[in-house]
Formats: structure tokens, C-alpha cells, sequence
């Protein structure tokens, strides 16, 4: 491997053990939301329509018992709610509740504020590279996996 390969793996590496350390029981400090309800909500928000859990299974690559854990968890925590298939099919599909919207935002906001304050001095122009990057970055993970991730 590469030097500058082995660089991106070290810091990627760094990047995982700094988010660990920033959240308390898994969680950012403040957080009201779980990790994998904010990226199930995320994800449901990003591709605008209610999903079943095997579109979110597909979505996220994971089987679907563990997708039916988490939404019944989201379920029971009132962030999201079952609903009919608006294109008529027969599974449930779960759309986000105005609380599940409402924590999103927050947790969101609480997040950006985090990375300004780590960003704060860098340039608009090194955010925006650093940005274009990231996306790339994941957007060739997701083409790999086969699970594309909407953006808006």
C-alpha cells in the first residue's frame, strides 16, 4: 500500500477513536438521540417517503431483524410511526413523527455547532474541500457496497 494510503488509514482511524471519546455512552454530550435512531431518521428523511424495513435493510445492508429492532425502538420512542404504503403495497412502512423531526433537528444542529468549533479556524474555501472530499470519500465506499445514500 501507498504512503498517503496508509496516511488516510491512520487518521480515518483517529477520526473513529475522537468521536468515541466525544460521546458519553455512545452518545454526543447533550444528545437525545441514539446513534442508530439518528441514522435511521436520517436515512428515512433523505429519501423523502416513508420506508419499509426491507428498503432500510437494503438501504443500510443489514439484515432485516436488526432493522426491525431499531424501528421498534424509534417506534416505542415516538420518532417515527407506521403508516400504509402510499404507493399501495402491503408493507408497513414507517415514516418520521414531527417529535422524531423536531430531535433530529437538534441532534443535527448540536452536531454542526461541534464541527464548526472544531473547524473554526480554517478557511470557507479548506470547509468546502474538506467537504467535496468527504463526499467522495463516501460516495466510492457506497458505490463498492452497493448502497447509494440520496443526498440532497
Amino acid at each position: 500500500m501507498d504512503e498517503p494510503t496508509r496516511r488516510v488509514e491512520y487518521e480515518n482511524m483517529l477520526l473513529g477513536r475522537y468521536q468515541h471519546l466525544s460521546r458519553s455512552k455512545g452518545r454526543p454530550k447533550g444528545s437525545t438521540l441514539e446513534r442508530s435512531a439518528y441514522i435511521l431518521l436520517s436515512r428515512i428523511r433523505a429519501q423523502g417517503r416513508p420506508m419499509s424495513v426491507s428498503e432500510l435493510s437494503e438501504a443500510f445492508g443489514l439484515d432485516a431483524s436488526t432493522l426491525r429492532r431499531q424501528t421498534a425502538a424509534a417506534l416505542k420512542a415516538g420518532l417515527v410511526e407506521p403508516t400504509l404504503d402510499p404507493e399501495g403495497g402491503m408493507a408497513r412502512k414507517f415514516r418520521i413523527t414531527e417529535e422524531g423531526e423536531r430531535r433530529l433537528d437538534e441532534e443535527r444542529e448540536g452536531n454542526v455547532h461541534a464541527l464548526a468549533m472544531v473547524m473554526g479556524g480554517w478557511s470557507d474555501e479548506d470547509v468546502t474541500r474538506f467537504a467535496d472530499y468527504l463526499q467522495r470519500f463516501n460516495t466510492d465506499i457506497e458505490r463498492l457496497h452497493g448502497h447509494p445514500w440520496p443526498r440532497p
